[in-house]
């Protein structure tokens, strides 16, 4: 069975933790309106954008200490760099344009402490990181930033409209892929030439975006038709669509690639199911008889178990 743990951050107040070998929630944290997840590589600690706060919460797994850390007006993700020094969070600001914020505050794993904060562009979303932690990439209102970690500037901007939220890479760093839901678009970008080479039309409102540790299959949310569209990375055509449950609001794959995890926004679910054959394994709604993961599961994180 899979040796990992899942922290779910359910954007009403909970962030739950959940045995993948067997579905069931172990813990509970009470954060108010969290929304980005993260551990660090070692799996020492969990980070949460407590976006009802202004601040970033830093849970200790081995001693349950819980700290907090102010980095500005509605966190909405938090991302974790490669070595495990820092965790970058995205502070989006009270206004969706022109207006909002345009911080990443940079918080050392270390001290639990905002150490600097970068400029990006306007209303900053999502952000991850290339496998050899050099490059930042950052969705931000109307653009994609990309981001030099060493000196902690934006070496490139693509200009996204449409506003993006969504990213993820491919293992080798190679292909970064960006859902537009406003636009109904994924976009592909070869990230050694900085350039979109593809903008594929993809579901009515494709959200949360996933792919394979083989990299051969990416995921992307349908929020609108309440499916998991299937996608091969060789070709981009979808090959098979998934139903899962009401507004899927995310996606994420476990490191092993044994599971997928979809968040169901409305009825408060997690839909489970198996790369290997895109069937559905099972629905996580309860715990031991009593918790339940519910009120809009929007992010999760993986943590060896």
């Amino acid at each position: 069975m899979p040796g990992y743990n899942a922290f779910v951050a359910a954007a009403a107040g909970l962030v739950v933790a959940v045995s993948t070998a067997t579905g069931q929630i172990f813990a509970e944290f009470s954060i108010d309106s969290p929304q980005g997840i993260t551990a660090t590589p070692d799996g020492s600690q969990v980070f949460v954008a407590q976006t009802g706060k202004y601040s970033v919460v830093a849970i200790n797994l081995g001693t349950g200490a819980e700290t907090q850390v102010t980095v500005g007006p509605f966190p909405q993700d938090v991302a974790a760099t490669p070595d495990g020094t820092a965790v970058w969070a995205t502070v989006t600001g009270g206004n969706t344009g022109p207006g909002g914020s345009d911080k990443i505050a940079v918080i050392s794993t270390a001290t639990l402490a905002v150490t600097a904060y970068l400029t990006v562009g306007t209303n900053p979303r999502r952000v991850i990181f290339s496998p050899d932690g050099a490059l930042a990439y950052i969705t931000t209102a109307a653009s994609i930033d990309v981001v030099s970690t060493a000196s902690r500037r934006p070496v490139h901007r693509i200009p996204a409209p449409d506003g993006p939220q969504d990213l993820a890479l491919s293992p080798d760093g190679g292909t970064l892929y960006v859902t537009n839901p406003v636009a109904g678009t994924l976009w592909v970008i070869d990230t050694a030439r900085t350039r979109v080479t593809t903008v594929l039309p993809v579901g009515e409102q494709p959200y949360s975006v996933a792919v394979t540790p083989s990299g051969t299959t990416v995921y992307v949310t349908d929020m609108s038709a309440n499916s998991l569209l299937v996608l091969d990375a060789a070709t981009l055509k979808v090959t098979a669509s998934i139903p899962v449950g009401g507004v899927p609001g995310l996606v994420a794959i476990t490191p092993d690639g044994t599971q997928g995890w979809v968040g169901n926004i409305f009825p408060g679910t997690i839909t489970v199911f198996s790369p290997a054959t895109n069937t559905v394994l099972t629905t996580v709604s309860a715990g031991s008889g009593t918790a339940t993961i519910d009120g809009v599961p929007i992010a999760v994180t993986f943590v060896k178990a």
